[in-house]
């Protein structure tokens, strides 16, 4: 078997072939960097062990632009947008399948940094990446390299998350600060040389999850403001459960950097995404204590509650403006940070 030529070797059509050169690689890159006893099994598909709960399956695709930014990479990035978009059906992840799609002419030292980028985020959250595929597009038919991820989970015993099942009365928590990743992006993307470091949030919140749930199953939903940021999220478990929400602009954590980033790029940091942060929405009578448990975990030391669920048959998302008034916070219009996942 040859040796990849890691430093000035570039994806050629030969390694989606299903031939030689296609072994080459999954064997020296894949394979070696994914390393568990399930991928091992060398089969189409990993044979797993069964639960005796209720299982979870959510599947996401990252084509973020740049691939390489300040707190993160494609790899990472792939590994904790699906692992949370179990955790925030209540469920513990078990298992992570991998496709990805190179475009011809990609670095061979590019995609190793990103494969070893993803073996490392997934083995910081305990969930193996058991089964994958890799295809190789021509020249100028891709972007690089595009990751889908497939993520399966058990839903924790007497927890039932869901955003249809908010009531009126009841509060809402964040687990830090919005907008940083989008902002983040977008910095790197324009190379806007902002003066303070700016760094996206992009990490695993399932062990926040698991605290938070095995303390207060009541918990009646959870969601991670990704595309369409906090704004887009709220209005979306309004639809849900036909209700309306009432935020404080006061006590939404937004980091001064990001802020002054959005002022001067014009932009909402309620509508920026955030790949490392979650909202929470549980009984008023239990909000006070969620918050402090929240608060005790490192990656929830910024949590705040932020507003309540209110009756309106209209499904408004309103804003208490820092001044007193108010404001309406509506669903995104339009795409306002294209390619940030």
């Amino acid at each position: 078997m040859n040796r990849i030529d890691w430093k000035h070797g570039k994806v050629e059509m030969v390694h989606g072939g299903g031939g030689r050169a296609m072994v080459e690689l999954i064997s020296q890159l894949f394979a070696k960097e994914f390393d568990n006893e399930f991928l091992n099994q060398g089969n189409d598909g990993a044979i797993l062990a069964a639960t005796n709960g209720r299982l979870v399956m959510a599947t996401d695709s990252h084509v973020i632009s740049p691939l390489f930014f300040p707190g993160g990479d494609i790899g990472s990035l792939s590994v904790h947008g699906t692992v949370n978009d179990v955790a925030m059906n209540g469920a513990k992840p078990l298992y992570l399948s991998a496709s990805f799609i190179l475009e011809e002419g990609f670095p061979l030292s590019d995609l190793k940094t990103i494969v070893q980028s993803m073996a490392a985020a997934a083995r910081d959250a305990h969930v193996p990446i058991v089964t994958g595929d890799t295809k190789v597009v021509e020249k100028g038919k891709g972007d690089g390299v595009f990751i889908t991820t497939t993520g399966i989970g058990e839903v924790y015993a007497g927890v039932s998350v869901s955003g249809n099942s908010v009531k009126p009365g009841d509060k809402i928590l964040v687990s830090g600060s919005m907008g940083d990743h989008g902002v983040t992006i977008l910095s790197q993307r324009e190379h806007l040389g902002f003066s303070s470091e700016l760094q996206s949030d992009t990490q695993s919140l399932h062990d926040l999850v698991e605290s938070m749930v095995n303390q207060f199953p009541q918990i009646r939903c959870l969601r991670d403001p990704t595309r369409g940021g906090l704004a887009n999220t709220l209005n979306e478990i309004a639809k849900q459960s036909s209700v309306g929400i009432t935020i404080e602009e006061s006590q939404i954590p937004v980091k001064p950097q990001v802020a002054a980033a959005c002022e001067f790029l014009g932009l909402d940091p309620l509508y920026v995404a955030n790949e490392g942060k979650l909202i929470a929405i549980c009984p008023a009578e239990y909000s006070t204590e969620l918050l402090q448990l929240m608060k005790q975990h490192p990656k929830g030391a910024e949590s705040a509650i932020v507003g309540e669920v209110t009756e309106d048959s209209h499904c408004f998302v309103q804003m208490v403006t820092k001044f007193g008034g108010r404001r309406m916070v509506d669903w995104l219009n339009g795409e306002q940070l294209p390619r940030i996942c």
